[in-house]
């Protein structure tokens, strides 16, 4: 099972009250929040491994590079040599170090790579699995790695991690249209405001995925877009002009990464904490009572 952190513990935050606080008055809603996520997701799916992928890099230069208005309304700061700082509510941003320790303190991997997306992260694990894989995101770029063939399947929450939509090959061509080798082709065509990526003017959802189905992929559809003799309409024909530029790159910076070289970890899911003393500290200081109990008692069982 591979986590998309930032994705969740975003959710968390904003799932759970700000009023749930530590001794201090610290607002820790992401924190135990995102405990509570861990504990459910493990409870109803048991995985035998379990990662928890992290944004070194939520910004990498080289998509930047390639398309400048990626992520860009998202920048509270350029960082000089350094990845920016993402605009990120007030009481969120202290949490995420606390979340840190406490999944560090756990035993849980946390696992990220200098210059990459967490999706990346996820990308390249999932490319490396030998069986089964479970992606845990709010995020539909990760769309793009189901795969009925290897048993990579997405979990997609809709309210907590409760109630999750899971996403296999058929879920994704009955609401899509397209598999999960077609879904980067389909963001790239659709574009995504979310991101800073702007697609083909005028092709949404269903026009992408019925050019996809007439013409197999995104270099198919270039193709008759340069093929006077294809139905491509006019209208659209100009479209695909327009974007001609944007549709070189963007394939690049849509396409999750499945070969960043990563760190020695453990995946293996803890049965006890790695470091029990400072779990404790963390769980008194910050007040994590219930969360944690839930969460430790989950993967004792």
């Amino acid at each position: 099972m591979l986590l998309d952190t930032a994705s969740l513990y975003f959710r968390a935050y904003f799932g759970v009250p700000d009023t749930v606080r530590s001794p201090d008055g610290t607002p820790v809603n992401a924190v135990r929040g995102l405990l509570d996520f861990i504990a459910r997701l493990v409870q109803d799916h048991r995985p035998d491994a379990l990662v928890a992928c992290m944004d070194f890099d939520w910004r990498p230069q080289w998509r930047v590079e390639l398309i400048p208005s990626y992520k860009a309304h998202r920048v509270a700061e350029e960082v000089e040599g350094g990845p920016d700082a993402e605009e990120t509510p007030d009481t969120l941003s202290p949490q995420v170090p606390v979340i840190e320790q406490v999944l560090d303190a756990l035993g849980i991997a946390r696992v990220g790579a200098e210059g990459y997306e967490a999706d990346d992260v996820i990308g390249t694990l999932a490319a490396r699995a030998s069986g089964p894989v479970d992606i845990v995101t709010g995020d539909r770029d990760l769309f793009q790695l189901v795969d009925d063939a290897r048993g990579i399947r997405v979990l997609y929450p809709v309210k907590g991690v409760g109630s999750l939509d899971v996403y296999d090959g058929d879920a994704l061509r009955e609401k899509y249209g397209v598999d999960g080798s077609g879904y980067a082709d389909l963001a790239t065509l659709r574009g995504d405001p979310s991101d800073g990526l702007p697609g083909v003017r005028g092709v949404g959802e269903k026009t992408a995925a019925k050019l996809l189905a007439e013409y197999g992929d995104l270099a198919g559809i270039v193709r008759a877009v340069l093929d006077p003799t294809t139905k491509i309409t006019p209208a659209q024909r100009k479209k695909f002009e327009e974007a001609a530029d944007y549709l070189k790159v963007a394939p690049t910076v849509v396409r999750v990464a499945d070969d960043v070289a990563l760190p020695p970890f453990d995946a293996t899911l803890p049965r006890a904490p790695r470091d029990p003393e400072g779990l404790e500290r963390l769980g008194e200081h910050w007040g994590l009572g219930g969360s944690l109990r839930r969460l430790l008692s989950t993967l004792a069982g």
